[in-house]
């Protein structure tokens, strides 16, 4: 995030696209809900589905899955034809305006409307609230990215701020909600394919020379070439170039996309580790199972998604033979030679600030006091609130054009219809930890498929109905659910029931530059299951 949590009152206009805050982010949502009930903002909601959401927004536009970019294009071309556009934040803290003012020349509402399914009139006013507020903030998470066009689509949200000024101030900015508590922590920290921490390309040969001599190894044995992303790994693993694989407190038996080709691939790799704190699905494959500690039980330090560093310390004592994940890795990398010394996280932190710029100033004993933003350059820096309050990181903000590409499946006679996939509030990603709870699972107990009730009356289909969703890769059972929540044409399904795992249909495919699986959109058909079929599913 741009911003902090704690401004988001100050917005007199909330953006909220692809995010179903209030079930993903519920702590975020309350702050949402005060800054519309409390402080008088617009909430204007960008979602296909009619989510909680939907009853605080002013205006809430539902287009097709898959469509967000003609929708934020339409949206800038009214805000520059009609002149709502800040023209001196252009001027003054912009590049390449011309380029991308002529790339949404064409993008007419009506244009827009015909690919997004939402009404020319509603786009225009959405244009027309979000350029005319006085700070105006964007926030988006999974169903922006999760497309092989997020990079495109967030590229369309900081066009949208640039050319209205809404950033670097209180109230506004673009707020990426992470999906998990520590996502941000771990890419800061080097948990990215083509960089080391703090985002440092590892192609720089500054960068490599830097970290070689920090780290005490050769630099010749630090690759300027970007390693591998998870579906790339899951591909390498299928065809042989992979030999061995190891896991860390995630579960992609569960989570990665066309879970067949993961069974796969898993089935075929040489070597695989889980290091975990539950027997998950992908535990239940591995040769070898480490079991690790809880955030209960270890020290070390969580980044959330406002960029604010938090201590974390243990309230309960590792069970059995579980070890915290800094003592297991540490004692894999000493039998293999690496000679690492380190006594406790908050060592390591210390090791870490001093190639990690953003936060230098940093220290578990500074935490002590509570939490820190970054960037925090110095140990006596306050932290960093709001970025980019007078310039940006590379000095002026690049207004990149973007034009609007089609999903990588859409539908067809075959499969007419269109799977998102999603959270619900009471279970967590893979359902590791909440599926484990009986209070959660008895609150929800199954996986449902949300269905439009015009889709369900041609198809026949009740509400309650055990149902058979189809995709080119997979078929699941589950039981229907008859509601306007999704619109027609769509149907929707959680991924946090192994029973009925939704990602035995998603598709593989991945944006280009990201590398991120398009799980929001995919094709299937859904069928009535018969009551002897029902009983067996």
């Amino acid at each position: 995030m741009t911003n902090s949590i704690a401004d988001i009152t100050d917005a007199d206009l909330l953006l909220v696209i692809g995010s179903n805050t209030t079930e993903a982010h519920p702590v975020i949502a309350l702050q949402m809900k005060a800054a519309v009930r409390r402080h008088g903002a617009q909430l204007l909601l960008l979602d296909p589905r009619d989510i909680e959401l939907s009853n605080f927004a002013t205006l809430h536009l539902r287009q097709r899955p898959g469509t967000d970019v003609a929708l934020i294009n339409a949206m800038a071309h009214v805000i520059l034809t009609e002149k709502l556009a800040d023209e001196a934040f252009i001027q003054q803290r912009t590049e390449n305006f011309e380029a991308y003012a002529a790339s949404v020349a064409d993008w007419t509402p009506e244009r827009a409307s015909f690919i997004t399914g939402v009404p020319p009139e509603d786009i225009v006013r959405a244009a027309r609230m979000y350029a005319g507020a006085k700070n105006a903030s964007i926030f988006w998470a999974m169903g922006i990215t999760q497309h092989t066009t997020g990079t495109d689509n967030v590229k369309a949200l900081s066009n949208l701020a640039l050319i209205t000024g809404n950033v670097g101030r209180p109230g506004t900015g673009l707020n990426p909600l992470r999906g998990q508590n520590n996502v941000q922590g771990a890419c800061d920290m080097g948990g990215l394919p083509n960089v080391f921490p703090a985002y440092q390309p590892v192609a720089d040969e500054g960068n490599r020379r830097k970290f070689a001599e920090a780290w005490g190894v050769p630099y010749e044995r630090l690759s300027p070439r970007p390693g591998l992303t998870v579906t790339e790994i899951m591909n390498g693993a299928l065809h042989g170039d992979i030999h061995a694989i190891f896991v860390v407190g995630e579960n992609p038996m569960l989570s990665d996309p066309d879970l067949n080709h993961v069974v796969e691939a898993l089935r075929a790799v040489d070597f695989l580790v889980v290091q975990d704190i539950f027997p998950n699905e992908t535990a239940q494959m591995a040769d070898v199972v480490l079991p690790a500690g809880s955030f209960a039980e270890k020290s070390g330090t969580f980044t959330n998604t406002e960029r604010c560093v938090q201590l974390v310390r243990p309230f309960l004592p590792l069970p059995g033979e579980a070890r915290a994940d800094w003592d297991i890795v540490t004692d894999l990398a000493n039998r293999m030679g690496a000679g690492w010394q380190y006594d406790n996280p908050a060592a390591i932190f210390d090791e870490m600030a001093t190639v990690t710029p953003s936060y230098a100033g940093i220290s578990h004993q500074r935490l002590e006091a509570g939490g820190i933003q970054w960037p925090c350059p110095t140990p006596d820096h306050p932290g960093t609130p709001i970025l980019h309050t007078e310039r940006f990181t590379r000095g002026l903000g690049f207004l990149a054009p973007v034009d609007y590409r089609p999903p990588a499946e859409e539908p067809d006679e075959e499969y007419p219809l269109i799977l998102s996939t999603g959270r619900i509030l009471f279970h967590w990603h893979g359902g590791t930890m909440s599926r484990r709870s009986p209070g959660l699972d008895a609150i929800a107990p199954e996986s449902l498929v949300e269905l439009n009730p015009e889709d369900a009356a041609e198809l026949g289909i009740a509400d309650g109905d055990h149902v058979c969703v189809s995709s080119r890769r997979g078929e699941v059972a589950a039981k229907a659910t008859v509601t306007t929540r999704s619109p027609r044409g769509t149907i929707f399904m959680t991924f946090h029931y192994a029973e009925a795992a939704a990602n035995l249909l998603t598709i593989g495919a991945v944006d280009p530059t990201a590398k991120i699986p398009e799980y929001k959109v995919c094709a299937v058909r859904v069928q009535k299951l018969q009551p002897e079929a029902a009983a067996v599913a």
